[in-house]
């Protein structure tokens, strides 16, 4: 993992530096034409925390851990197939990269991380 950092102009933190960066949530992703009203309806009726939709069309559903199943199963079972559903870590900032060969060195370093095999998910805030 070092290495990759390296390689890639990237610096290796200490442990968990950038952990208060990061929040462990539900998220439920729909694609553009889904109802966003009823999925709103169902969602928020089971405790979702958020809902967002992107200029898209597309919609993300922010849940608890805790309240991640029961909010998925119920949107499944209303005939809403999610295009990806998962409890992850999302950012509570986000930090935008406008350069574009800073661009590439980020999107280089993220799939070295992916490609190491001790390295089981990589997580980020930068957006591009």
């Amino acid at each position: 993992v070092r290495h990759a950092f390296s390689k890639h102009g990237g610096h290796l933190g200490a442990s968990n530096a950038v952990a208060y960066l990061f929040k462990k949530l539900g998220q439920i992703i729909f694609s553009p034409g889904v109802p966003a009203e009823r999925i709103m309806e169902i969602a928020l009726e089971l405790g979702a925390e958020d809902m967002l939709e992107h200029e898209d069309g597309s919609i993300d559903i922010i849940t608890s851990p805790e309240n991640f199943e029961p909010v998925k199963m119920a949107l499944i079972g209303a005939g809403f197939k999610p295009e990806q559903a998962e409890v992850t870590m999302l950012a509570s900032t986000n930090a935008t990269i406008a350069d574009p060969e800073t661009i590439e060195t980020m999107v280089n370093l993220i799939d070295a991380l992916e490609d190491l095999d001790d390295v089981q998910v990589v997580y980020t805030n930068a957006e591009w």
